[in-house]
């Protein structure tokens, strides 16, 4: 078995009860640029504890995705993530008041289910993981302020 776990550590210009809504499969369609989903499972329609949903991942593969623990009181949030013959994923996502807003620390916990998930992980994901924390820390708070959805390409300069 190989894993290997990834942190990052948000800051958002807005507080807990602001933020915390829009980290849901049908929330982050409004402020992820690409983002693509199907509902699979949910008695409200959005994120809550056991919701059940598909993501795109490559060459007809997809990623399924069930939110573990969903607990807004504390606004912690976790998803377990499994991308059939490559790797599964632990996201947990603990919000925390700061003075000018809250700040997200977020971890990802790789694990992976084959050869190729492991290389997958030692290339792809250790190359992309800090760009694309820096491009959802970025598009999180431009949405708050604007309401209106960020370009990766004007973050991080490509696509």
């Amino acid at each position: 078995m190989f894993a290997q776990t990834f942190n990052s550590i948000h800051h958002y210009n807005f507080d807990t009860k602001k933020v915390f809504p829009l980290l849901c499969p049908v929330r982050e369609k409004d402020w992820i640029e690409g983002w693509d989903y199907e509902m699979i499972y949910s008695r409200s329609g959005k994120a809550e504890k056991n919701c059940i949903f598909l993501t795109p991942f490559a060459q007809g593969i997809e990623t399924v995705w069930q939110i573990n623990e969903y607990e807004p009181d504390i606004n912690w949030i976790e998803f377990i993530r499994v991308t059939q013959g490559l790797f599964s994923v632990r996201i947990s996502i603990q919000l925390n008041e700061s003075n000018s807003g809250c700040t997200a620390d977020i971890s990802y916990r790789y694990t992976a289910l084959s050869k190729l998930g492991r290389a997958m992980i030692e290339s792809k994901v250790s190359q992309h993981f800090h760009d694309d924390m820096k491009y959802w820390e970025s598009a999180l708070n431009h949405y708050l302020e604007t309401g209106k959805m960020l370009s990766k390409e004007l973050v991080l300069g490509y696509i």
